[in-house]
């Protein structure tokens, strides 16, 4: 039992108060999904404009059945680390499933998009000592902590600059004994795309490996789904993605060549000591290997959702970015105002996401709604309506 105050408390109280006066502090509150891109919160039914349950597969009864089919016959843990006795014939036989989605050799599963790249990419520099790492500046935070356990300093290229990343490469990387580019395919915050087709060509150019995470692309875009970097005739190095977010479930993987999976299973530290996913995690991502294929309708209709609202809000004056893709940002500023417009929207009955600093640069508070296919045309027409009222009770 844990002593009633604490020394920790007092100089943690007072971090908080700073994160209070800067407009920042998050909190927890309790909140379940529900069908037809809804969430309940506070007891109240709200369109959900802030999951990444991009095709609705959370709610889906066919991931729920399997999910618990596995756990029925399988149990509910797997026991040990997958080195030890925790690799069973199921997570091989879903690997392999994953492999073939992902026009791979081979593919490893991780626990979670963060401990794949947190993980992955210091093994991967670990590897190759002297290397010299290339990264968009716009890469997602576990990107960087990996980047950081390795204790190399990486070159940052401006957003989707790839002419700059050319730069870079001839003057940083030519003298190094190898390069390493790490990038997204779908920029979570912005809801760009990376010209993957390019940074491969590029990566070939200048004798570079490619890391790629699709945690956003995955189940959305590429054929059947299997996101950008399965548009590459060549192949990308390293294709990092998550279960967590279209696939509708839970977990994340690495997938690349066989040499590259049988070496990961040697020195990515959180694969290594981690215990190895559950049978109910590996069921509801084979039942999602068999839907994700077969929804190009739901594709279609998420990318039509997209340019509704990006025309919408460049009615209403507002700032969508580079946005290609479901994640549509509304850029609005101040995290003051990006506050006040939420929780307009929230009394509206939308739930859309507020991001604020640090996860996006001080200035670009912004909302981040992401849309679902099991969104209508009328669920997006209803949010620009709200958003106009909120925006004009909220100026600049």
């Amino acid at each position: 039992m844990s002593r009633p105050h604490s020394p920790l408390d007092a100089p943690l109280r007072q971090a908080l108060d700073k994160i209070e006066q800067a407009g920042r502090r998050r909190v927890l509150r309790a909140a379940s999904m529900a069908p037809q891109g809804r969430i309940v919160r506070d007891g109240r039914e709200l369109v959900d404009f802030a999951s990444n349950d991009y095709l609705g597969l959370a709610t889906h009864p066919l991931p729920a059945q399997r999910a618990g089919e596995w756990a029925q016959e399988l149990g509910t843990g797997s026991g040990a680390s997958r080195l030890v006795t925790g690799t069973s014939a199921a997570h091989l036989a879903v690997e392999a499933r994953l492999a073939a989605f992902k026009k791979c050799e081979a593919a490893m599963i991780f626990a979670s998009g963060w401990q794949a790249n947190a993980a992955t990419i210091p093994a991967l520099i670990a590897a190759m000592p002297g290397v010299a790492v290339f990264s968009d500046r716009l890469i997602h935070a576990s990107m960087h902590a990996g980047i950081a356990a390795s204790g190399v300093r990486q070159h940052r290229f401006r957003h989707n600059d790839l002419a700059h990343l050319e730069e870079l490469l001839a003057t940083k990387g030519a003298e190094a004994p190898a390069r390493l580019i790490l990038t997204e395919s779908v920029f979570s915050m912005d809801g760009d795309r990376a010209d993957v087709a390019e940074l491969s060509a590029i990566a070939r150019r200048h004798d570079a490996i490619l890391y790629v995470d699709e945690a956003h692309a995955t189940g959305v875009l590429g054929p059947q789904g299997a996101g950008l970097c399965a548009e590459v005739p060549e192949g990308v190095d390293v294709v990092m993605g998550t279960f967590s977010k279209a696939l509708g479930g839970f977990g994340a993987y690495v997938a690349g060549s066989q040499v590259l999976i049988d070496y990961l299973a040697n020195a990515a530290s959180g694969f290594v000591f981690t215990t190895a996913p559950p049978p109910a995690i590996l069921g509801a991502l084979d039942a999602t290997l068999d839907l994700v294929p077969t929804m190009d309708a739901e594709r279609a209709h998420l990318a039509a959702l997209g340019d509704r609202l990006r025309d919408g809000l460049a009615t209403l004056g507002l700032d969508h970015g580079g946005s290609s893709t479901q994640i549509v940002p509304a850029v609005l500023g101040t995290e003051a105002r990006t506050m006040a417009i939420a929780a307009a929207l929230e009394d509206a009955g939308f739930l859309t996401g507020a991001i604020r600093p640090p996860t996006v640069p001080t200035g670009t508070s912004r909302l981040r709604i992401a849309l679902r296919a099991t969104h209508g045309m009328a669920d997006v027409d209803a949010l620009l309506a709200a958003l106009a009222e909120a925006v004009k009770a909220n100026p600049a």
